[in-house]
């Protein structure tokens, strides 16, 4: 991959010119609420991003994703708080901020009839770029997501993970340093998800590219850095994956066997706390790793599988609605 990306202007900062430390997040969110008449769609949110960081949204439908999607975005505007993306306010300089991002729609936007590089084209024209600027960014855009050879292919003859590359490429074409997607791999099948996560990271990896996205899948959110989960139009949890997961303590030894009853009575005699689970006999403990032989020594049973499960997102996932349901804050 070439160095020289579309972070590098993203960040509309002269002080990256020379050198100096930019401090200034790509993305940052205080307060922000949203309204649609009388209901509150976004209650009060803080996010803040550095610049070269992935960042997720997680949540249910109307949680709130889609309307912060759409103030950062600037195709709303909030009704209070504050949005900067880059330092530029989307209310006070709604071009500047646009300029600094780039979108891809959960909807695919491309203009079917057209080739790969005539939609490429139509972007650059729309965002004034001059022409040699925008053939060689073209060309550097199509070597980049390995479509060079696709070029002056109709978009309606690409399967839907190329078709998500070039919407990709197109939203990177003016040089923005933040891209945001809305359900970026909506509708793809698993290897082509795959393929729009490795450039995804690999844009962060080399070029500092920005991202934040919303999703529904639980593993896609593992691919960031940070994840915001939303509910009811406010943040309930956030943080790395890791941390996330490391909140619960749901660390476990699961047993299975031809007599789980029989496995249950033997453990709670060993001195465990065995618990019936839709998979098994399970022990919860910290460090299940270094439990496991003792678990194994306790039983005697026909049949038996032992595995060590560690909190998944969607434990994570689990665990919050479960705790919107019972009304904890």
């Amino acid at each position: 991959m070439r160095a020289a990306g579309p972070a590098a202007a993203g960040t509309a900062d002269p002080r990256a010119r020379s050198g100096e430390e930019v401090r200034t997040p790509a993305i940052d969110v205080r307060g922000l609420v949203v309204r649609y008449g009388r209901v509150t769609a976004v209650d009060g949110v803080d996010i803040s991003s550095p610049p070269g960081r992935i960042t997720a949204l997680l949540g249910p439908n109307g949680a709130g994703k889609s309307s912060l999607m759409g103030v950062l975005s600037t195709a709303s505007r909030p009704d209070a708080g504050s949005v900067r993306i880059f330092g530029h306010d989307v209310r006070q300089a709604p071009t500047a901020a646009r300029r600094s991002l780039g979108l891809v729609f959960q909807e695919r936007t491309l203009d079917k009839e057209l080739s790969v590089e005539r939609n490429l084209w139509f972007h650059a024209r729309l965002f004034g770029m001059r022409r040699a600027d925008a053939r060689e960014r073209i060309t550097l855009m199509l070597d980049l997501f390995g479509l060079a050879d696709r070029r002056r292919q109709p978009v309606e003859e690409l399967s839907g993970g190329l078709a998500r590359r070039v919407e990709i490429a197109r939203a990177l074409l003016h040089r923005p340093g933040l891209l945001l997607l809305d359900e970026p791999t909506n509708g793809l099948d698993p290897s082509a998800r795959g393929a729009v996560w490795a450039d995804l990271t690999r844009l962060r990896d080399e070029l500092g590219v920005t991202v934040l996205y919303s999703t529904h899948y639980m593993d896609e959110a593992e691919y960031a850095d940070e994840i915001v989960i939303m509910h009811q139009g406010r943040v309930v949890r956030q943080g790395s994956a890791a941390r996330l997961k490391s909140s619960l303590d749901s660390s476990r030894i699961v047993v299975a066997s031809g007599d789980d009853r029989l496995a249950a009575d033997q453990l709670r005699a060993a001195g465990f706390h065995p618990l019936t689970e839709p998979d098994g006999i399970a022990v919860h403990c910290a460090d299940p790793e270094g439990r496991i032989a003792d678990v194994v020594r306790a039983l005697d049973v026909p049949g038996l599988t032992v595995s060590v499960r560690h909190p998944s997102m969607n434990d994570v996932y689990l665990a919050v609605a479960q705790e919107k349901r019972v009304g904890t804050p």
